[in-house]
């Protein structure tokens, strides 16, 4: 069966969620942070599910490539900003860490399987 919608692929069904958890995990950052980390870890994060709709919806392989390819970037993005937060001493989440490797394993095995 092939997807119908960008809602039917295993990894966008994991990565929604995964952005949802961010915003929680960002509402107990400082104030300060609001418009610094707060701000770019959610819009690094949002990017990953987002680019995984829109290449979805592309035409040829190498144009939906491209998109797989920029939310792998925002994944790395969001590695480091979990770093980030952990080190200035904003909570360590570990969970948040092991599901965001798992997403980007699915998506990886997605953009190969896509390249061929």
């Amino acid at each position: 069966m092939s997807s119908k919608s960008f809602k039917d692929l295993i990894v966008w069904q994991k990565a929604h969620p995964w952005v949802l958890e961010i915003y929680h995990f960002t509402n107990s950052f400082p104030s300060g942070e609001q418009f610094g980390l707060v701000s770019q870890l959610r819009r690094a994060a949002i990017s990953i599910p987002a680019n995984i709709a829109e290449g979805f919806k592309r035409k040829g392989n190498p144009d939906k490539a491209r998109f797989y390819n920029i939310a792998q970037g925002s994944i790395e993005e969001c590695r480091y900003y979990l770093i980030l937060a952990r080190d200035l001493g904003y909570g360590d989440k570990i969970t948040l860490e092991k599901n965001l490797e798992e997403i980007s394993r699915l998506l990886e095995a997605y953009a190969r399987r896509v390249a061929r």
